[in-house]
């Protein structure tokens, strides 16, 4: 054995290409990369660093560096994210789940609910995290694209949940019966004259529908607005991720159907990330229009 081959030797080579490429965090997505080539855990990969490689790992890790000097997410590379705790499968259909969207979830679970909607629902990251915390609770996932509800179809039956998660192609709430105590929605809220400042991860490989709904980012915020509050039930929460200069207009879209207790929560960087309102305790037709 040879030192070119060991797990060692190929990482060390690998890093050095990712950086010169521009790509943040070269030596944590080059590791990731290789754990995924290897067919390991990531969190086992040191111990397995003098170990020799393998031609099929070797190929499917040149395979991976390469796709990510091309800028492809290393979610999407490995097909998996970590989220709240649990993998869930990501697709160039999907957005990929990421660290601010826990602070939605953790919010969610700060009160019991038995029934759920996830307006725009991607991976299903979020209904599935609140189900799986909720044992007694049921939800709906809903998204326009269908690509995307098939994956969050196979994240539910990975988790074990599918007989407590329903998932629907709807706009919005056109298509959603029933009502809700609590409704969530991670929607595309980036403004057209952004989209062009987005990393090339997200811009080249992220779906643009699920990005953005054009001009100045608000209309998804509009829809819900107008649709959620009389679908939720008296005492129902609506929690919202938005982009960070985006919360005193949210709040205000969501007063003004007469919605209270309205919150703004920042993500760890102490920006605005998640706006939450409830609905009238004593109203039954809030929102109604």
């Amino acid at each position: 054995m040879t030192a070119a081959t060991t797990a060692q030797a190929v990482l060390r080579a690998a890093i050095p290409r990712l950086t010169a490429a521009g790509i943040e965090n070269a030596p944590r997505d080059a590791r990731l990369l290789l754990a995924y080539a290897m067919g390991i855990a990531a969190d086992r990969l040191t111990l397995h660093l003098p170990d020799a490689m393998t031609d099929q790992a070797q190929a499917a890790f040149e395979k991976a560096i390469t796709a990510r000097l091309d800028r492809q997410p290393v979610a999407q590379i490995t097909g998996q994210r970590l989220f709240w705790g649990r993998s869930f499968k990501v697709t160039r259909d999907t957005l990929d789940p990421r660290p601010e969207t826990e602070i939605l979830v953790a919010e969610a679970l700060t009160r019991p609910f038995l029934k759920m909607l996830d307006l725009g629902t991607g991976t299903g990251c979020i209904l599935l995290s609140c189900l799986a915390d909720m044992p007694m609770a049921s939800g709906v996932g809903s998204d326009l694209s269908a690509k995307a509800l098939d994956v969050a179809k196979t994240n539910a039956a990975t988790l074990n949940l599918t007989p407590r998660a329903q998932f629907l192609q709807s706009d919005w709430l056109n298509s959603i019966p029933g009502r809700f105590d609590l409704i969530v929605s991670n929607p595309p809220y980036i403004a057209a004259a952004e989209m062009p400042d987005l990393a090339p991860e997200v811009l080249q490989w992220e779906p643009h529908a699920a990005l953005t709904p054009g001009g100045d980012g608000l209309d998804a915020y509009r829809a819900i607005a107008a649709q959620a509050p009389a679908r939720l039930l008296a005492g129902g929460r609506l929690i919202l991720e938005i982009g960070p200069s985006q919360a005193h207009v949210v709040s205000m879209l969501l007063a003004d159907r007469g919605l209270e207790n309205i919150r703004v929560l920042q993500d760890m960087d102490g920006r605005n990330r998640v706006v939450c309102a409830q609905k009238p305790r004593n109203a039954d037709n809030c929102g109604e229009m």
